[in-house]
């Protein structure tokens, strides 16, 4: 349970082959937050603070092929490519990658990500939006859209809360 850090929100835009998404935190002052760092691609991310996003073909199994992406505060970055739930992970090689801004508005952290989608092939996808949370003491906390009964499980199917609609050809 959070002690301190109150509320996590998204917003999102999306395009055809991009998504815009604005992670805002409550409580930034008792957030445990990595220094800036170049960006790159870095493993592990989610053992501290970290926001997420998963990405799944719409109407299909959750046990079928999904994309992992971890945003970290310090302008790092990961994604994989899962073939089975949890299971089958490789690094996923990205045409752009991700853009990762932060900052500060009043009681707030806010981190932005430019996610550049067109290595994932345009379909009607189901998206989970989620958040690892440390508080400076190191409490954790997790945060989703939606989850699955029991213990926090951000690849579980029921994650995947967000359904977007397929790009149009025209």
């Amino acid at each position: 349970m959070p002690k301190l850090v109150s509320a996590v929100e998204v917003e999102l835009i999306a395009t055809v082959d991009d998504l815009l998404l604005t992670f805002i935190v409550s409580g930034k002052e008792h957030l445990k937050l990595a220094e800036w760092l170049p960006a790159k691609r870095r493993d592990g991310l989610w053992q501290t603070t970290c926001f997420e996003l998963f990405i799944k073909e719409a109407n299909t199994d959750s046990c079928f092929e999904y994309f992992e992406f971890n945003f970290s505060p310090s302008t790092e970055w990961a994604a994989y490519k899962f073939e089975r739930y949890r299971d089958g992970r490789v690094d996923v090689s990205l045409s752009v990658d991700p853009f990762i801004e932060r900052g500060l508005e009043n009681d707030q952290y806010v981190i932005e990500v430019d996610v550049d989608l067109s290595d994932i092939p345009p379909r009607q996808l189901q998206i989970g939006l989620s958040a690892v949370i440390e508080e400076n003491d190191g409490t954790k906390s997790y945060w989703a859209l939606a989850h699955p009964p029991g213990q926090p499980d951000f690849h579980h199917g029921d994650c995947f809360a967000l359904q977007l609609a397929a790009p149009s050809s025209s």
